[in-house]
């Protein structure tokens, strides 16, 4: 992904959104994370969603970025955040439950973009 790419889907979030970015030494693009309102959640939730680079997981850039996410959200005035995981993904699984999120549902059977059936976790973290 690209720093164009961020950039083209920062420009069409919605308000109450926040985005934070993290970069190597060498001013590359290493994760983003963002928190946006979701029409299935209540006015006083956000959702969620990260990447972490290939090869850059373990090194604290998801702790940072949630750090980040976390102060953002309170201060926009959000009660708890959602994490919708793929049951498959096992790292996003582990890196919202080490963050403190809580799981409290799952969605069976959701159709992906590409048409692909997966199962999704719901997690949440009370602010």
């Amino acid at each position: 992904m690209t720093a164009q790419d961020i950039a083209e889907w920062i420009a069409f979030d919605p308000p109450r959104s926040a985005w934070h970015v993290a970069v190597d030494a060498e001013e590359r693009i290493v994760g983003f994370q963002w928190i946006e309102p979701e029409a299935s959640l209540p006015p006083e939730a956000a959702n969620i969603a990260t990447f972490v680079q290939i090869g850059q997981t373990g090194l604290g850039i998801g702790s940072a970025l949630f750090e980040a996410t976390r102060t953002a959200a309170r201060a926009m005035g959000y009660l708890w955040i959602n994490a919708n995981i793929r049951a498959d993904n096992e790292g996003g699984l582990i890196y919202y439950q080490s963050r403190g999120f809580q799981d409290y549902g799952v969605i069976e059977g959701y159709r992906m973009a590409d048409g692909q059936i997966v199962d999704k976790r719901l997690k949440r973290y009370d602010l």
